[in-house]
């Protein structure tokens, strides 16, 4: 599977949001944060996507469009990632997942990732979770865990100024990094 890389150029598309809104990938005028996130019920996900929504006006006041997919369908979704204040899109199929090089793991490689700091996230993710939701099932019909995020920023005119696949399932940029990285290549644009 091929990933993309920095440089490469995204042509335009519309997405649909779980809560039908339609916008564009590019943006005609914002970065885009693009991220691709494991589960709709991945607890290590929905706290990050949480702390990301908290400071959503720091992103958007820095010219950043917040977007996350995920191999889930809607309806799960809509019950995991319906309050966030940004565009969460279903990608079950994992089309877009392939097209962007964000592939699925083995358990070998999900073994290996396992590094204490992933049990320290996973435990304080699991609590917050247990907190927000009580504890159930998260992982739907047709979805998998063996996962990694990865995330891009894209500028107005579909270039990919930086690409992180992630090494394990905490392994995101947090919302600092994302601000960062996006005035570091705002100066360059």
């Amino acid at each position: 599977m091929t990933r993309i890389a920095v440089g490469d150029v995204i042509e335009r598309r519309p997405f649909t949001s779980i809560h039908d809104r339609t916008f564009t990938v590019p943006d005609d005028d914002r970065i885009v944060h693009l991220q691709f996130r494991r589960f709709a019920g991945c607890p290590v996900c929905n706290l990050h996507l949480h702390q990301v929504g908290a400071r959503l006006g720091e992103l958007t006041d820095a010219g950043i469009l917040e977007v996350a997919f995920f191999h889930s369908r809607p309806e799960v979704m809509r019950d995991f990632q319906g309050e966030l204040p940004f565009d969460a899109v279903a990608d079950p199929e994992r089309i877009v997942y392939r097209e962007f090089g964000v592939e699925r793991i083995t358990l070998g490689m999900a073994w290996r990732a396992l590094v204490p700091h992933v049990w320290t996230t996973a435990i304080r993710s699991l609590r917050w979770t247990q907190r927000r939701r009580g504890l159930r099932g998260s992982v739907g019909e047709g979805e998998n865990v063996l996962g990694l995020p990865a995330e891009f920023l894209i500028a107005p005119n579909g270039t990919v100024l930086t690409a992180h696949y992630g090494r394990s399932v905490d392994d995101h940029w947090s919302v600092d990094e994302i601000l960062s990285h996006a005035a570091a290549e705002r100066s360059r644009l």
